[in-house]
């Protein structure tokens, strides 16, 4: 699809709050890459690998993508009331699977994830969207402190639940299960929730032929993309593994690539098998919806979409901008 085609006004303004991560690294790659975003700041959370970790590898990120005016400012290193869980056998001790950036050499923002995130939009209500691709502790925490970020945001787009079949238990998608408590009271903040989850993400593979376009992309493909992607697990054909955080980048560059449902959305915090659990009600019965939860993903557009960002992502590492 043409760039001009994606949107036809002033690129839509984005604060990520992240835990690179190896799907939270493509994102990134992404949303840097795509016209019709622009990042305004980056938020991290432990969630995939510790706080440390996944902060470090989003000033890795920053630099090697090259956007260093862009504040990384790190966040809550575990969930609120409960221990902390990661997936470093999913991710890789470092996070990032195989892929070895260069050291960062600018530091991270002074503060806290959940004040950026406060003072941001409200220093421009209306016009700056959030998207959580982690644990929603940072969220919360500013949902607590300042509830009137929930007017100020242009939208809240999350990756993470399901209503089919969870990754971190039967029950429960990870980012969720990371911090139930927290995703708890996000969905009931007072906003809509625009979420992204397993359901529609699990189906955004790198398959063989996706893989081999990502090598001939060069630098990034061969430094970032292969060594994130082929990480995850075996590539085939017709099967490899998903690329879950990229899916809800894409949405805000193509908001028509997803199909969503209105529906009313509980987090599980109490069961003792389904703690973390999205139970998504899309029979509403007069309620007003809490949330737009997606249902399908165009995969063959999705990846056009991706795959031409990383293009442009990688020309900017060739010229050296």
């Amino acid at each position: 699809m043409p760039d001009a085609k994606l949107r036809s006004v002033a690129p839509t303004k984005i604060v990520i709050d992240c835990d690179p991560g190896i799907d939270d690294a493509l994102a990134i790659a992404l949303a840097h890459g795509s016209p019709a975003l622009e990042i305004v700041g980056i938020t991290t959370v432990g969630g995939n690998v510790s706080l440390e970790r996944t902060t470090d590898n989003a000033l890795r990120l920053r630099e090697f993508l090259g956007f260093p005016e862009v504040p990384v400012t790190p966040g809550a290193a575990g969930a609120m009331m409960r221990s902390a869980i990661e997936a470093a056998h999913v991710h890789g001790t470092g996070g990032l699977g195989g892929a070895i950036l260069p050291a960062p050499t600018l530091p991270v923002a002074p503060g806290h994830a959940a004040d950026y995130i406060i003072e941001t939009l409200r220093a421009a209500p209306g016009e700056i969207t959030l998207v959580a691709i982690g644990p929603l502790t940072n969220i919360a925490l500013a949902v607590l402190k300042e509830p009137r970020v929930v007017e100020w945001a242009r939208e809240f787009a999350i990756l993470g639940g399901t209503y089919t079949r969870g990754n971190r238990t039967p029950a429960a998608e990870f980012n969720i299960a990371a911090d139930p408590e927290a995703a708890a009271i996000v969905f009931q903040a007072g906003w809509t929730v625009t979420q992204i989850g397993l359901d529609v993400s699990t189906t955004a593979q790198a398959t063989g032929p996706i893989v081999e376009r990502m090598r001939e992309i060069g630098r990034l493909g061969t430094d970032l993309l292969i060594p994130c992607a082929t990480f995850y697990g075996m590539v085939t054909a017709d099967d490899g593994p998903a690329i879950h955080d990229a899916c809800a980048l894409a949405y805000l560059a193509d908001p028509s690539l997803i199909v969503f449902e209105p529906a009313w959305v509980e987090v599980e915090t109490a069961g003792r098998f389904t703690s973390g659990m999205t139970v998504i009600d899309f029979n509403l019965g007069g309620r007003v919806p809490n949330a737009r939860v997606g249902t399908s993903i165009d995969v063959g557009r999705f990846w056009e979409l991706a795959l031409a960002a990383y293009e442009r992502v990688n020309k900017g590492l060739s010229s050296g901008v």
